[in-house]
């Protein structure tokens, strides 16, 4: 069995992505990264205090916005928040357990490979059932699984952030029509089930008000590492 990996680099998850395994992925100035506006709104800072939202006004341009996880710094009085989502960060721990203890199953016939002939669709499916930030670009940030109904994409899930060691299970989204047959749960351990071949273990993020989100969560063998805050941004005109 691998060992497990630092877990520190949880802490701050955008900015371990992006000054790690997704710097090609990134823009930056000074201290303050961000991920290419069309594939995800998050951004970090390598510093504390006034000189992170200084170097990241720059970045994102008079008026530009951005998505902060973690534990937010207090905002600037010229800046503006958007938004505010308290939520959880949970850890796949036993679900990379019983994956590494299963070996290599039989594939899911109904789960298939999603690529960039895709996007249009995913970007649709995102739209509609707002699974969180999702672009025209969000595609390129790993593997993306999906269902289908006929030519119809109808269900999804994908990677988000990659912090050393770990990968972020994201965009698990249903149409309304298909919701209650399973697809959010095969979808995710299909997900899964790359990220621990690979060597790591899955993580991802979840609203604190989605009970029903965390309890299939916790019954595919996440838990709750820590509270997590996502707040909106915006940079002063």
């Amino acid at each position: 069995m691998p060992a497990a990996p630092d877990d520190s680099v949880l802490d701050h998850p955008v900015l371990s992505a992006l000054i790690g395994h997704q710097a090609h992925l990134a823009i930056g100035f000074g201290s303050a990264v961000a991920f290419d506006r069309e594939i995800s709104p998050f951004v970090g800072s390598r510093l504390d205090g006034p000189d992170a939202y200084a170097d990241l006004a720059v970045l994102l341009g008079p008026g530009g916005t951005g998505a902060v996880a973690g534990t937010p710094l207090p905002l600037p009085a010229d800046w503006t928040e958007t938004f505010r989502i308290v939520g959880y960060q949970m850890v796949g721990w036993d679900l990379a357990e019983r994956l590494r203890a299963a070996g290599t199953p039989a594939t899911d016939p109904d789960v298939v490979e999603l690529d960039s002939h895709d996007a249009p669709a995913m970007l649709e499916l995102a739209t509609r059932t707002r699974p969180g930030p999702f672009g025209p670009r969000t595609g390129e940030l790993g593997r993306y699984v999906g269902i289908r109904d006929g030519g119809t994409l109808v269900a999804m899930a994908g990677e988000r952030m990659h912090p050393p060691g770990f990968t972020e299970v994201s965009a698990v989204c249903t149409d309304d029509a298909y919701r209650g047959r399973g697809y959010a749960g095969r979808l995710i351990e299909a997900v899964a089930r790359g990220i621990v071949a690979r060597g790591e273990v899955p993580i991802l993020h979840v609203a604190g008000d989605n009970v029903g989100a965390v309890r299939l969560y916790e019954k595919l063998g996440f838990t709750i590492r820590r509270d997590i805050t996502f707040v909106g941004v915006q940079a002063p005109q």
